[in-house]
C-alpha cells in the first residue's frame, strides 16, 4: 500500500495539502515500511532487547527543518506527522528492537486484549525546541519508570527504561520538523503499550506492542494560561481504593468522559473529582493533579493509589520547595478548597493551569478576581523556562538531543 493510501485511511476532519505528501526520507540506516502496519507481521517470538540508539547523525533530513503550520493557532489536537515507532513483545517477555514506520493505521485482531479487556497503558511527555535549534526532553526516565509500574499492575511486560528513552529520542528526531518554534508550543509524545495478542477468555494477552507517535500541540485548555473554571463532581468518581486509579491505564480516562461532557455543556472547563469513600476529599481533575494555596502554604492530595503520580506534579513540588514554599501532601477537603487563596492544576498537557473558579453543589467561589495567582504564575514561569531551556537546568531534568 502506498503511503498516501495509508494516510487516506486515517480519519481527519480537514486535511491540509501538506498531509497528502509522503514523509521526507530518513537516513539509509533507518528502514521504513510503506504499507499498512500489521501487528502480526512481526515474528511472534521477540528477539533480545537491543537499544535503538537515536544519534542525531542518523536522522539527517532531506527537507526543510520546520513544517509550515499556523503555529499561532495550534491548539491541542492530533496532527499527522511523518513516522511512528513500533516494537513487539512475545511470550518470552522481551521486546524486539523497534523500527520506524510511516504514521498511519495499524491492524489489530478483534479479539486482542486491548480491545476486549482494556489491557493498555499510555504515557505523555513533550519535546521543546530551544532558540539555538537544539531539542530538549523533560524527564523521560520518569515516564519510563511509570509505564513499568503501570505495566506490572496490568499484568503486562514493559520495555526497559533504556529502550523507552531511546525509542522516544528516535521518534522525536525522526519527526523533528514538526517541533514548534520556541515559544509556540511543543511536540507532544504519546507512548502506548497494549495487549495486541488475541484472547477470548479473560487472561493476559499472549503478545504486546509498544508504539510511540507524536503531534505538535499548543495549549490544552483554550484559555491558555488564563484561569479555568471547574465544577466539583459528587456523583461520578474517577477511581476507588484498590483499583487502577494510580496507574495510567486507558480505562481510567474513558470513565471520566460522561462527567466531563456534562460539565462542558454547562460551560465549565473540566471536572474535579472527590474520593469515592468519604466524598469530601479532593482527588484530581480529569487529566491533571490539583493544588491549593492558603497563606503561602501549598497543599496537594497525597498519592495513595487512587491518584495518578503526575510527573509535572512531582516537578512542581520540587520547584516550590526550592523556592522556599512549604508543601504538604495530605488529605485536602473540599471545604479547604473553597477557602483557598489560589488553586491550580498540573499535568504534562496543561503544565500549570490556574483555576479561576470552583463550583460545588451550586456554590461558586472565585479566586484572584479571575486573574492568574502570584504563586501559580511564579511556579509556571520557573518550570516552563526550565523545560524550554530558557534558564539553567539546576535540577538536571532535561535531556538534550542535538
Amino acid at each position: 500500500m502506498e503511503y498516501g493510501a495509508v494516510l487516506a485511511a486515517a480519519p481527519l476532519v480537514a486535511r491540509p495539502n501538506w498531509l497528502l505528501l509522503s514523509p521526507p526520507p530518513l537516513a539509509p540506516s533507518i528502514q521504513i515500511q510503506n504499507r499498512l502496519y500489521s501487528i502480526s507481521s512481526f515474528p511472534l517470538k521477540a528477539g533480545p532487547v537491543r537499544a535503538c540508539r537515536a544519534l542525531a547523525s542518523n536522522y539527517t533530513r532531506q527537507t526543510s527543518e520546520t513544517v509550515d503550520l499556523d503555529w499561532e493557532n495550534l491548539g491541542f489536537g492530533i496532527v499527522q506527522t511523518d513516522y511512528m515507532y513500533i516494537a513487539k513483545c512475545g511470550t518470552d517477555g522481551n521486546f524486539s528492537e523497534g523500527e520506524m514506520v510511516p504514521f498511519g493505521p495499524i491492524a489489530l485482531s478483534p479479539s486482542s486484549g486491548v480491545l476486549n479487556y482494556g489491557q493498555g497503558l499510555f504515557e505523555g511527555l513533550k519535546a521543546y525546541k530551544k532558540t539555538d535549534g537544539s531539542i530538549l526532553l523533560f524527564r523521560p526516565e520518569e515516564n519510563a519508570e511509570r509505564m513499568r509500574t503501570g505495566a506490572e499492575r496490568m499484568c503486562m511486560p514493559a520495555p526497559s527504561v533504556e529502550q523507552f528513552i531511546d525509542a522516544v529520542k528516535q521518534t522525536v528526531l525522526a519527526n523533528k520538523r514538526w517541533i514548534p518554534p520556541t515559544g509556540k508550543g511543543s511536540l507532544y509524545i504519546r507512548p502506548l503499550l497494549m495487549g495486541s495478542g488475541a484472547v477470548l477468555g479473560l487472561a493476559p494477552a499472549p503478545e504486546y506492542t509498544f508504539i510511540i507517535f507524536v503531534s505538535p500541540v499548543g495549549n490544552y485548555f483554550k484559555e491558555g494560561l488564563a484561569p479555568i473554571n471547574l465544577i466539583v463532581e459528587d456523583k461520578f468518581h474517577r477511581a476507588t481504593p484498590g483499583g487502577t486509579g494510580g496507574v495510567k491505564t486507558i480505562g481510567n480516562y474513558a470513565s471520566v468522559l460522561m462527567a466531563q461532557k456534562i460539565a462542558k455543556e454547562k460551560g465549565y472547563s473540566d471536572v474535579l473529582y472527590l474520593d469515592a469513600v468519604h466524598k469530601k476529599y479532593l482527588e484530581e481533575v480529569s487529566s491533571c493533579n490539583v493544588f491549593v494555596v492558603k497563606d503561602n502554604v501549598i497543599s496537594t492530595p497525597a498519592i495513595k493509589g487512587t491518584i495518578l503520580p503526575g510527573i509535572t506534579r512531582k516537578s512542581i513540588i520540587d520547584v516550590a520547595l526550592s523556592k522556599g514554599f512549604q508543601v504538604e501532601e495530605r488529605l485536602v477537603s473540599v471545604d479547604e478548597l473553597l477557602d483557598a487563596d489560589e488553586v491550580f492544576c498540573t499535568g504534562t498537557a496543561v503544565v500549570v493551569s490556574p483555576v479561576g473558579s470552583i463550583t460545588y453543589q451550586g456554590k461558586r467561589v472565585e479566586y484572584g478576581h479571575q486573574g492568574v495567582g502570584v504563586v501559580s504564575q511564579q511556579l509556571y514561569t520557573s518550570l516552563t523556562s526550565l523545560q524550554m531551556g530558557q534558564t539553567e537546568d539546576w535540577m538536571g531534568w532535561t535531556v538534550q538531543l542535538n
